[in-house]
């Protein structure tokens, strides 16, 4: 089967129980409940899924992943990664075991047509226990979602005027 050309999925990932990691989970949260987002657009809440979320993902001609990413940034960072960023990423900048470098690498090998891939990433501040967000990626997630708005209104725009 072949990506479909239409299909646009945003991909939050990270454990809510590890502080800043749930970041792309909570985004996930918001953007469901943001009128911006359109209907068509598939918004999954990965968690720590990793490699099993290959099904939701492998036919998807534009995928935004939302995660909490170490870049060596201050704390609450925004980050926006695409094309051979995204190909050089170290498989440790996720703050998740097995990371978004892994599926990104399943991804080019199992998929029939390389979609469109763009990494929103949160500089996160503290991964330990706690189901609270630190207060520097708190303030950012309105940033973070507002980020992937904007970039789905950017595709949007692009296939309009294409």
């Amino acid at each position: 089967m072949a990506a479909r050309p239409d299909k646009t999925v945003v991909l939050g990932l990270g454990n809510v129980l590890h502080a800043d990691d749930g970041a792309g989970a909570q985004a996930i949260k918001r953007l469901y409940e943001d009128g911006r987002v359109p209907g068509e657009v598939f918004l999954v809440e990965g968690g720590t899924l990793g490699l099993e979320l290959l099904p939701y993902v492998w036919d998807c001609s534009r995928l935004i992943v939302i995660d909490a990413v170490d870049v060596g940034e201050a704390p609450g960072t925004v980050v926006r990664m695409s094309g051979e960023e995204l190909n050089s990423l170290p498989g440790n900048s996720s703050v998740h075991q097995l990371g978004v470098s892994d599926l990104l690498v399943a991804l080019r090998v199992l998929a029939q047509r390389q979609p469109e891939v763009t990494l929103l990433g949160v500089q996160p501040a503290n991964t330990d226990w706690s189901t609270e967000l630190s207060p520097a990626v708190a303030a950012a997630m309105n940033v973070l979602v507002e980020a992937t708005v904007k970039e789905l209104c950017r595709q949007e725009k692009a296939e309009s005027t294409a």
